[in-house]
């Protein structure tokens, strides 16, 4: 019920008796109450007659003159209370009583079997009422829901008793509830009397009582409009001296406003019953582009569910199924591809469903299987699928997959920055040929790095080999940190503990987008043609380290390469060094910092005369008055390559990879002027939503002279790398091939095939202005 003992309009003699009921859901307590008082002694929780004559008399005598033959009455939960008997007394006698307490209900039946003959009472549970369909004209209530709504039980049980009453209840009949109009009582019975139902609220006056009983009347109609509740008192007086009367109000101003919404077309949640009365249109009849938010579960029902309904707005190919259902887990509830209607009218089309019902799991669901809620949701869904011939017809229910075979849990931190952070080893169920050098005799396992805040996508990947397996590196710099052999995590038993130690290998490629970064140098593979001939170091920073693999591969296959990684996070540099063996070196530094302001601030600290020495490099060269002319690599701060690899902390607004400040106007302007005419600009750009990727596109070509694009995952149509360039002038796409031949004689990578992936990438390289 929600209210304290003892805060009834009662007498200050029922105190003693109130304190037996510790649980007003519980049948066996109503029972102890019952037996104390007696039958001689009726209890009222809230007004007296005299009190509740005027108001209710009216209303059922109108109800009686539209009645054909005398009006039924039902009184849910009637206690032992005298307003049966006063409304038999004042004529209406076909009154049917129930309460699931045996012991008040024999009481009734002996204190009126004499004087009112008529009356009827019976014992039942008033949630499961073995009643007939549109058998009442009036459910009058007076305490039942609200009894029925301990804060302790939620919403379930109020919830059941209302949709039994609008059962039982005849069109045109009225729902009448006397209740004291607590916020969570008014909130469901405002939601389960929506459409089709046209609702009233009076105030009772109480002489001896510091609480107000209201009266919400609601009649029941044969449409399913939604009208504005009404209230037969001043909304603005009411509640200026009480938190009840204010309570009440805000109430019905919330609610009212809310119908409005509705009426006004806004996309709002409705209710399975909602649904079922038909207010958006026939579910039996599929319709080509239907979406509708609404919520599943209560009566009968183990949980509560929040889901979405998709009819396929076209159809290429003949459906597979003529519904199905799609579970997203808590987890993944967050992603565009989920909480958006762009993402979600893409799993519809990848679902190969003509209808789709997408069901959001939250953590009230954290304790069930899916064969659990499967079965709770079964009945549900039968309801929802569109008419078919064949009425057997099986309704799949699908979830993500990730392909995983076996998973292990190496390492779990969570950072003030990023969140929880997982270093998990995993098997994937197919699997390609296995890499140059590693033994085909087991399947290949990959160590990977995921943020839980964006669990769907894999920050880092890398392959794991045996220690004598690994490809000998350049080991003729000093190295900052100690030994790849000495830290913990980058070595591992395979399988038991007498296999053999695995580790992580920096020279092989597991993440397409990474292939990709690399493929993109072909656009400036002259330039590194020429600073390699000259001796001269080429700049790359590397915003965002992630697991440190891409600054690794690129220091042991770009030896002319001068990297700087920059990561705001410092767990991130730790979990590189303990887990990927990443290494810092001479030419291989990171720089915690934040990679915006790193940026900016090469651009303010940028002089005139870097802009020369930034010029492309060439052995020796003519000038224009045939003068021999050379020019020199810049080995400052400003950097020659940069890359973008930055996830995005919240991925709601359709944007996974970068986080939106990276891709802002001014952030770009900001890039091009750091970087020298020959620069490239580098973006890992990971979304679903076309739109965002379009917005971007557009940025990136307000702000850049070129723009290319490398589409990976095609199927998928997510991930894609962006290339801005500042020079005028840049090859075309008839002259990648030539280039690309440039940068694969750049390429010093030790496993063949890692080079001629990337080489075979240059291919899929477009150019967008």
């Amino acid at each position: 019920m929600g209210k304290k003992k003892g805060s009834k309009a009662a007498s200050p003699s029922s105190d003693d008796f109130l304190q037996t009921l510790e649980d007003f859901t519980s049948k066996e307590n109503w029972d102890k109450f019952f037996t104390l008082r007696g039958n001689d002694d009726s209890f009222e929780w809230y007004a007296e007659w005299p009190q509740l004559r005027d108001s209710l008399l009216p209303l059922l005598q109108d109800s009686s003159s539209s009645s054909s033959g005398s009006l039924q009455i039902l009184v849910p939960g009637c206690g032992n209370s005298r307003l049966s008997e006063h409304l038999y007394d004042a004529g209406f006698r076909d009154i049917t009583n129930v309460d699931f307490s045996k012991v008040v209900i024999s009481d009734m039946l002996r204190r009126n079997i004499r004087t009112r003959p008529e009356l009827r009472w019976r014992v039942m549970d008033i949630t499961k009422m073995q009643l007939a369909d549109e058998s009442f004209d009036t459910v009058l209530d007076k305490g039942a829901l609200d009894a029925l709504m301990e804060p302790e039980v939620g919403t379930k049980l109020g919830s059941q008793y209302l949709s039994e009453a609008k059962r039982v209840l005849k069109p045109g009949g009225k729902f009448i509830c006397l209740t004291l109009a607590e916020s969570h009582v008014l909130a469901l019975l405002f939601s389960k009397l929506r459409f089709g139902w046209k609702m009233t609220v009076h105030s009772i006056s109480q002489k001896r009582s510091n609480l107000k009983t209201f009266m919400v009347v609601a009649e029941k109609e044969n449409s399913v409009l939604l009208h504005d509740i009404t209230s037969s008192f001043d909304l603005l007086s009411i509640g200026r001296n009480d938190n009840q009367g204010s309570g009440m109000r805000e109430a019905l101003e919330s609610e009212n406003q809310r119908r409005r919404d509705w009426n006004n077309g806004s996309d709002l949640l409705y209710s399975h019953e909602d649904l079922k009365l038909g207010i958006k249109g026939n579910l039996a009849e599929f319709t080509g582009g239907r979406r509708i938010k609404f919520t599943l579960g209560g009566q009968g029902s183990n949980f509560s569910y929040r889901a979405v309904l998709l009819d396929a707005q076209k159809q290429t190919e003949p459906f597979v199924y003529h519904c199905g259902v799609f579970l997203v887990p808590k987890t993944r509830a967050h992603e565009w591809l989920f909480c958006s209607e762009e993402g979600q009218w893409q799993v519809v089309e990848s679902s190969q469903a003509a209808r789709l019902i997408m069901v959001f799991l939250d953590s009230s669901h954290s304790g069930a299987t899916m064969e659990d809620v499967q079965t709770d949701l079964s009945p549900m869904v039968t309801q929802l699928a569109p008419r078919k011939d064949d009425e057997e017809a099986r309704i799949p229910y699908m979830m993500a997959s990730d392909g995983i075979k076996k998973c292990d849990t190496v390492h779990e931190v969570t950072s003030s920055l990023t969140g929880k952070v997982v270093v998990e080893d995993v098997v994937y169920e197919s699997t390609p040929s296995n890499p140059e050098g590693v033994s085909p005799s087991s399947d290949l396992a990959f160590r990977r790095l995921v943020f839980k805040r964006t669990e769907g996508l894999i920050q880092s990947e890398a392959l794991l080999v045996e220690d004598g397996e690994i490809l000998e590196q350049p080991q003729n710099e000093k190295t900052k940190t100690v030994s790849q052999s000495k830290r913990k995590g980058n070595k591992k038993r395979n399988q038991e503990s007498s296999g053999p130690l695995m580790k992580v290998s920096h020279d092989y490629l597991a993440s397409s987008y990474h292939t990709g970064i690399i493929s993109g140098f072909t656009l400036v593979s002259s330039y590194l043609k020429n600073a390699e001939s000259c001796g001269k170091m080429v700049k790359t920073v590397i915003i965002g380290l992630g697991a440190g693999l891409l600054p690794m591969f690129l220091h042991g296959c770009l030896p002319f390469s001068d990297i700087e990684a920059v990561e705001l996070d410092p767990v991130m540099l730790s979990v590189g060094n303990d887990y990927f063996g990443f290494t810092q070196t001479d030419r291989l530094k990171v720089h915690i910092s934040d990679g915006i302001k790193f940026i900016r601030d090469i651009t303010n600290s940028k002089t005139p005369s870097e802009e020369t020495a930034n010029a492309v490099p060439k052995p020796q060269t003519t000038s224009s008055n045939g003068e021999s002319a050379t020019y020199n690599v810049k080995g400052g701060t400003c950097p020659d390559i940069l890359i973008i690899d930055v996830d995005s902390a919240d991925s709601s607004g359709g944007l996974t990879c970068p986080a939106s400040e990276f891709i802002e106007e001014t952030f770009l302007l900001s890039v091009k002027r750091a970087l020298p005419q020959h620069g490239l600009f580098v973006v890992n750009l990971v979304s679903r939503s076309q739109s965002v990727k379009d917005m971007v596109v557009s940025r990136m070509k307000k702000v850049f002279d070129h723009l290319f694009g490398l589409q990976l995952e095609e199927e998928d149509d997510v991930n894609v790398v962006l290339f801005g360039l500042c020079s005028e002038t840049v090859i075309s796409e008839s002259d990648i091939p030539e280039s690309a031949v440039i940068l694969e004689g750049l390429l010093k990578c030790q496993r063949l095939e890692t080079k001629q992936s990337i080489i075979d990438a240059t291919k899929k390289l477009k150019c967008w202005k």
